[in-house]
């Protein structure tokens, strides 16, 4: 609860200040391991007051590994819907297959699956292979990327400074697949990154940022990190500009050039 309770104290410390441009929504998620469904209505009160609202906009099923059915889970997050405690219901990290149930039960109770969070950047492609980005607009489902710059590899810097490798966590080169091997495998992108960089004034972080929510229209949104107020900036300046198409369909096809 400490990140929410961080984002609820500091929401109503800037919206006291008048601080805040626009409206501002929030997604969470209930963590299903070696639980039931059952503490999703009993633990909602919690998320609510560490967040200082009186509902949350995107509710999510973090993964399909709850002691409970599909089913049993959805329906007690319809009930939170109809409580007026959230207002959209999504998943994170399922296969084509279980978002399409997702959305099939849903449907009963009068509701569609908002999205499913998956990993998805241009050295992790799976969703376009897996059925899940075809399925996500088919249905009208958002994906949202997670590790949208493949754990900054995709920043640049590990090429420019490969002996920074050794700097990070095994946990974090294995996540990120970070060798010697797939930095030389893996250049040929960086220079286009740096080449497109160049064309229009953007970081390789930010033509990959862009590429990710361009590409597919409006289906695909990314949820880069941020350590710094740099790159915090930085990832909000990604959405402040428009990769040509002939640009998108180079990066899509990185490996062939």
């Amino acid at each position: 609860g400490n990140s929410e309770k961080f984002i609820g104290r500091n929401l109503q410390r800037l919206g006291s200040k008048e601080a805040l441009g626009s409206r501002v929504y929030i997604a969470d998620k209930w963590f299903p391991l070696l639980r039931s469904a059952d503490t999703i209505p009993e633990t909602i009160k919690t998320r609510l007051d560490y967040l200082q609202r009186d509902s949350i906009d995107l509710y999510q099923i973090h993964q399909p590994t709850s002691l409970s059915s599909l089913y049993r889970q959805l329906s007690e997050l319809a009930k939170l819907h109809e409580m007026g405690f959230i207002n959209t219901i999504g998943v994170s990290n399922f296969t084509a297959r279980q978002m399409e149930k997702a959305d099939d039960i849903l449907q009963r109770f009068g509701l569609r699956l908002s999205s499913n969070q998956v990993k998805y950047n241009l050295l992790h492609r799976k969703p376009e292979k897996n059925g899940v980005l075809e399925l996500a607009k088919e249905r009208g489902i958002s994906i949202i990327a997670y590790s949208p710059l493949q754990q900054g590899v995709l920043t640049g810097r590990f090429h420019d400074n490969p002996e920074s490798i050794q700097e990070i966590s095994k946990v974090r080169r294995m996540n990120s697949g970070l060798s010697q091997r797939n930095l030389i495998r893996t250049q040929p992108l960086i220079d286009l990154l740096k080449r497109l960089g160049l064309k229009y004034g953007k970081s390789p972080a930010q033509i990959s940022l862009n590429w990710l929510i361009r590409a597919h229209g409006e289906t695909v949104f990314a949820i880069p990190g941020a350590s710094s107020r740099f790159q915090a900036r930085s990832n909000l300046e990604a959405q402040c500009f428009e990769l040509s198409q002939a640009d998108i369909e180079q990066l899509n096809h990185w490996e062939e050039l």
